[in-house]
């Protein structure tokens, strides 16, 4: 029997799992590591210790393989951008994480353009709005403050990428410099139409081309393995960034289908075909993947916080010890947050507001407040939010009528039901709810030749259980108009 490796390199952890042809997965090893947090609204992560974690992983689960690893596919958190030294393969700048906010000041100066011209060429050329959220601002950041880095990128000196290219890069001894299609969309450096680097853009951020990788298909031939690094030569086959991974791994190929993924951030993402939807309500059009040449589009709307708040309940707030205990708060509260809600603004928000300077709040307290009723909002504001992007996505055209929906959030059944609930749609969760992962062996299967296509590929998707919704209009509408309450709050506080 052979196997297909899944490197999912995400925000907080680093994961391998080893799938069979079935697309089960068999063996698996995870690793977290820390973010730091230099200043207000600055995070980071040491691209090293991205490095360690991925690699001690990936042997941990290659030492557990009966059989030959025919292939890797690698999925990853998209954005964060990384510039490292072709010589050494040492980065010259910590890794700025995709919740970083640092550039804030200068989107709103871009925003503000005189001419309003350059607002218009980035959603245009990228499918983007101007947000520190994506990775153009970012590399131009490194490159303005670290001393003679633009000189040295100039001179092909020094390499950038998001972290699917950085770990390429190490994992083939720096042979290769390449990317995939989903990830290049997210750097607001990437023509979606053409399928090229925007030369008008690189000249107004100022990046030369010499630092850019190359642009494949999601799944194609990225480079082999070094055998001093693995143990072992094997073709890195498929790549895709985290929430197209989990598209992919939700067997979400034909135009509609949509999935919302809850990890540290929670995205939705709906499958438009060929066609890029020009979003009149601040939502993203990205590349879904891209198979021989020919993109698939998506519409997307993106969440900074999921996950991540409840980690924000355990360790600052204190008032959990293990994310599960949400399960049993919020069965002790009956699901009723006694009027507490939580917008969890604590990276600012993102769609459909798009307000990096935004800031969290908790309203409604009472005296006879209590805990149970304070994370049972936190825990619900995921399911508010996830509304108000399906919602615009409606307003675009982009109805989403079934939602399925992964990531490690989604094994507590009251916020599934409570989804389901509040959108108004059935909610599917699969079985194997780590799509990401498998949907990065997916492409990692097609590119290798072991599937015809993407949806031979996808048949593995299997349902684990449906939640149907069961609320009352009456009751829904009541809930929602309090959150955008708690949200107008929010967006009032706003610094002038």
């Amino acid at each position: 029997m052979s196997y297909i490796l899944a490197i999912d390199q995400g925000t907080s952890s680093s994961r391998a799992i080893l799938y069979d042809a079935d697309g089960r997965a068999v063996a698996s090893a995870q690793q977290t590591f820390e973010m730091s947090f230099p200043q207000a609204g600055w995070v980071e992560q040491d691209p090293e210790e991205i490095w360690r974690t991925v690699l001690a992983t990936t042997q941990e689960v290659l030492g557990q393989a009966s059989g030959p690893v025919t292939a890797i596919g690698i999925t990853n958190q998209r954005e964060t951008t990384l510039v490292w030294e072709r010589a050494t393969g040492q980065c010259i700048y910590p890794a700025i994480v995709w919740q970083d906010s640092r550039t804030a000041a200068r989107c709103e100066a871009m925003r503000a353009s005189d001419t309003g011209e350059l607002p218009e060429l980035i959603a245009s050329q990228t499918g983007l709005l101007i947000d520190p959220y994506f990775s153009s601002t970012k590399l131009a950041w490194i490159l303005d403050e670290v001393p003679g880095a633009r000189q040295r990128a100039a001179a092909g000196e020094l390499c950038f990428g998001t972290v699917d290219s950085y770990l390429i890069w190490r994992l083939t001894g720096g042979t290769s410099h390449v990317t995939d299609a989903t990830n290049a969309s997210r750097t607001q450096l990437f023509d979606i139409a053409v399928q090229a680097w925007s030369e008008q853009l690189l000249d107004y951020f100022d990046i030369p081309a010499a630092i850019l990788p190359e642009v494949l298909d999601s799944a194609a031939a990225f480079g082999i393995t070094a055998e001093n690094v693995l143990g072992a030569a094997i073709p890195i086959t498929g790549v895709a960034g985290d929430q197209q991974a989990a598209l992919v791994g939700q067997g979400c190929f034909a135009q509609g289908q949509s999935k919302s993924t809850y990890g540290t951030g929670c995205f939705v993402m709906a499958n438009t075909g060929a066609k890029i939807v020009r979003s009149q309500q601040q939502l993203l059009s990205t590349v879904a993947y891209r198979i021989g040449g020919q993109p698939t589009y998506a519409l997307e709307g993106s969440i900074f916080v999921a996950g991540v708040g409840i980690k924000w309940l355990r360790d600052q707030l204190r008032l959990i010890d293990d994310a599960a205990e949400t399960s049993a708060a919020y069965e002790a509260c009956d699901g009723d947050s006694g009027g507490v809600y939580v917008v969890p603004a604590l990276t600012g928000l993102g769609a459909p507001y798009w307000q990096p300077r935004a800031k969290g709040m908790i309203t409604g307290l009472q005296l006879d407040t209590n805990r149970d009723q304070v994370i049972t909002a936190a825990l619900q504001a995921v399911a508010f939010q996830t509304q108000e992007l399906l919602a615009a996505m409606a307003a675009d055209g982009a109805v989403v009528e079934q939602l399925r929906i992964d990531g490690g959030m989604v094994v507590n059944d009251h916020l599934c039901q409570f989804l389901a609930d509040l959108l108004n749609v059935p909610v599917q969760r699969p079985v194997d709810v780590e799509t990401t992962a498998l949907g990065a062996a997916i492409l990692a299967g097609v590119g290798a030749g072991l599937h015809a296509d993407l949806a031979a590929a996808g048949s593995a998707w299997r349902l684990d259980r449906a939640f149907e919704p069961a609320m009352t209009d009456v009751r829904r509408q009541e809930l929602l108009q309090d959150y955008a309450g708690a949200v107008r709050q929010v967006l009032a506080g706003l610094p002038e």
